[in-house]
């Protein structure tokens, strides 16, 4: 992806520059990538496995959730019958 980001732009030279289109592949290449590599990113995998163990935790937390609902509700019983 990174390389067709770079040939857009090395299309877009006008003819007679390509010595510097060249050139300019290269610092926006480099630049590209420090730029990437400076973010706090993740790859696809990463983001998938993250996702599938907060769509674990989640229902984890559901289900506790009513456990605790449950478990409370025969405290409010007894509370309002006295």
């Amino acid at each position: 992806m990174l390389n067709q980001i770079v040939e857009l732009f090395k299309e877009r030279i006008p003819p007679g520059l390509e010595e510097a289109g060249a050139d300019l592949k290269h610092n926006l290449h480099s630049l590209m990538s420090e730029s990437l590599s400076n973010m706090d990113l993740v790859s696809r995998e990463e983001f998938d496995i993250q996702r599938n163990v907060l769509a674990r935790t989640r229902i984890k937390l559901e289900a506790l959730e009513k456990v605790v609902a449950e478990l409370e509700h025969p405290q409010q019983e007894g509370t309002q019958a006295e």
